[in-house]
């Protein structure tokens, strides 16, 4: 607080210290000695940042986390009562109960030793030939993180067609920069305990020569980082869509057999395929035509043993936990093992979890609530797009036909996906897991060729997160984050507008963002923009790329603001869009604030407190070399730097550290 300012913080004029309270807003983490005009993030969440410390079994601990423990507690008490009692077999609730079990077992783990994997092994050890290597690594899909890996997607130009398509695969460390940068002590330090850790899998394998074994991966995953493209150029879709048949594949890219690959994957009668990182798969067909196949049997071991390792024996898992967790993480303990069996669940039988979950926990009245709220979001956004300054009238149409073409995807899917063909046993937990894997892959690879089902999920009900799909030009919120703090149903409108709304004003606005925003309302990647106003959205996020680089997270570290502009975007339209939104639904409602804290301040506040977080100094940085989103106050503070809204609601002024000039503000959508 400046020595001139005789007004008292706004901690305290917002009620976070006084009465009265609102329900959905956690009083007790405000800071009293900081002025949301001068840092908003810290004004909300000062006290709890300053007195909470990070679980030793986690990264970071905030919202997400808080609301994922509070989702977990839930299923784990769904699947206990599933254990306790015998279940119907072939039954949903036989298989959760069973898959459950069975990853909780790490005394039957641990007395199997290295049975379970011995026979995936033994097919390594058994591949003789480069057309033998190229057809297990396409049986391996959806199991193991190959050098070029196979998904199924729609079609960029077809959007109605499901396609198959590559990506860049086949490292161990989080990216490429971390095999390439030669001067940061931090990525020559996961280097080091990355190099160990493959040593330790060597030598626990029974390797004849585990130094030897460890170096040659190393030596491989090095050559597959120089061709891979970074994460800035993975955002471009234009650049990413380049279909082709298996055969011009096979021409572009010698030196694998990429046919049979495809062919062995489950991809036998594509007539085209999209190659996503072109220069990368050329790279990497060189590879296989020039490493020794003996070197890609050894990376392949340890890669295998890596994957499986948290189904294997206790020294396995605490190799794996050593690497994945403390040295790349800073965590100090391992999660609680029903929190990783749950965790094992949601991938492996996400819906018929789900369905047990929703039942239990999601309510029609959330439905309706969070539908409702969608529905005043996009009614704000079309207003929004019908007053844009910098827009020519031609392209605003083209923009308000892709909003009308939204569609909406809340809380649980209407069609389950069936699981009963698949073996799960309660004494296998690494062949549960292949076999789920292999299933799921198996599912995706038929409908390669086959026209798009809109029904279909990428996540299930129980994850804390939402998307959007710019194929589909659909966003979907799922039922877990239908919840406190992004969502409460007993919470004002002024709390629930700053919270969920800005979630779904940031989903809708993916739409919009550089990467969304080259798509039509029919999922086409094609240009719709006149070149006028395409250039002068690139200069607003020039602007933005600019306010965000210059943050500095860590010493010595900024933020990557080409990396995160997507999400920036979607952080400041969204805010923009959700207080439009609040404006319309409480216009001609009384006010529900009072002397101390107002309806409009009250939204921004639920706005900083659904982005409390604590993030530990190594996964910190690994989430800026990784991680498209920006760090949590960034995020906070970044969009309601630039909003008009804030600025009135706090009546910042210069001098303020939040102060930001009417004509400096960036204002997209």
């Amino acid at each position: 607080m400046k020595s001139n300012d005789l007004t008292p913080p706004i901690a305290l004029r917002c009620g976070c210290f006084g009465s009265p309270a609102f329900a959905g807003l956690d009083l007790s983490g405000c800071d009293p000695g900081v002025r949301a005009q001068d840092d908003l993030y810290r004004a909300v969440n000062g006290r709890w940042l300053d007195e909470t410390e990070i679980p030793a079994d986690r990264p970071r601990h905030g919202s997400f986390s808080q609301l994922n423990d509070r989702t977990n507690a839930q299923l784990r008490d769904l699947v206990d009562e599933l254990v306790a009692v015998p279940q119907a077999p072939g039954s949903v609730a036989d298989q959760v109960s069973a898959f459950y079990a069975a990853h909780r077992d790490t005394e039957a783990i641990d007395r199997a030793g290295l049975a379970p994997i011995r026979s995936l092994l033994a097919e390594i050890d058994g591949l003789q030939t480069p057309l033998q290597l190229a057809q297990w690594q396409g049986r391996m899909q959806g199991q193991l993180d190959t050098p070029v890996r196979l998904w199924v997607a729609p079609d960029f130009e077809q959007p109605g067609v499901n396609r198959a398509i590559t990506w860049q695969g086949g490292l161990g460390l989080p990216d490429r920069a971390y095999f390439l940068d030669s001067h940061d002590p931090r990525l020559a330090a996961a280097r080091a305990a990355y190099a160990e850790y493959l040593l330790c899998l060597a030598t626990l394998s029974g390797e004849p020569d585990p130094a030897a074994a460890a170096e040659q991966v190393m030596q491989i995953e090095q050559r597959i980082a120089a061709v891979h493209w970074d994460r800035v150029d993975n955002r471009d879709p234009a650049r990413l869509f380049n279909p082709m048949t298996p055969a011009e594949l096979m021409r572009d890219a010698p030196g694998f057999d990429w046919v049979a690959f495809l062919a062995s994957a489950g991809l036998v009668r594509i007539d085209r395929l999209s190659v996503s990182q072109p220069s990368a798969v050329r790279g990497i067909g060189q590879l296989f035509a020039e490493v020794p196949l003996a070197d890609w049997r050894c990376y392949f071991r340890l890669h295998c043993l890596d994957a499986a390792a948290e189904c294997l024996p206790a020294a396995f898992r605490e190799a794996h936990f050593a690497f994945h967790g403390t040295a790349l993480t800073g965590v100090k303990t391992e999660r609680p093992r029903w929190q990783q069996a749950i965790s094992e669940l949601n991938r492996a039988l996400g819906d018929g979890l789900g369905q047990l979950y929703v039942a239990r926990h999601f309510s029609l009245a959330h439905k309706l609530k969070a539908q409702a709220l969608v529905n005043t979001l996009l009614a704000a956004y079309r207003e929004s797009i019908e007053n844009l300054s910098w827009m020519t009238p031609a392209t605003r149409a083209r923009a308000l036909e892709k909003l009308a073409k939204y569609t909406c995807k809340i809380g649980y899917p209407e069609h389950w996906r069936d699981t009963r063909q698949l073996l799960v046993l309660a004494d296998d937990a690494l062949g549960n897991r292949q076999r789920a894997a292999r299933f799921e892959w198996q599912r995706l690879a038929a409908t390669a060729g086959q026209p798009l089902d809109r029904q279909e999920w990428a996540m299930p009900p129980q994850t804390v997160n939402a998307h959007y799909n710019p194929s589909l030009n659909e966003i979907v919120f799922p039922a877990a984050i239908l919840q406190p703090p992004f969502f409460d149903i007993a919470a004002d409108d002024a709390l629930n507008y700053g919270a969920i709304g800005a979630v779904i004003g940031h989903e809708i606005s993916h739409g919009f963002d550089d990467e969304g925003s080259r798509f039509d309302g029919d999922g086409v990647l094609r240009n719709w923009w006149i070149d006028a106003d395409r250039a002068a959205f690139d200069a607003l996020g020039a602007r933005l790329v600019a306010q965000y680089e210059a943050y500095e997270p860590l010493p010595g570290r900024r933020l990557n603001g080409r990396l995160t502009l997507g999400e920036n975007m979607a952080d400041l339209s969204g805010l923009q869009i959700a207080f439009k939104a609040y404006r319309r639904a409480s216009a001609g409602a009384a006010a529900q604030g009072n002397d101390v804290c107002s309806d409009a301040q009250r939204f921004f506040f639920g706005w900083a407190q659904v982005w409390r977080d604590k993030v530990r100094p190594e996964r910190a940085f690994q989430l800026l070399a990784i991680d498209p989103h920006a760090p949590a106050e960034f995020r906070a503070n970044g969009a309601a730097l630039n909003h008009d809204g804030f600025h009135a609601a706090f009546a910042t002024r210069p001098g303020d550290r939040m102060f930001k000039p009417p004509d400096e503000r960036i204002r997209i959508w």
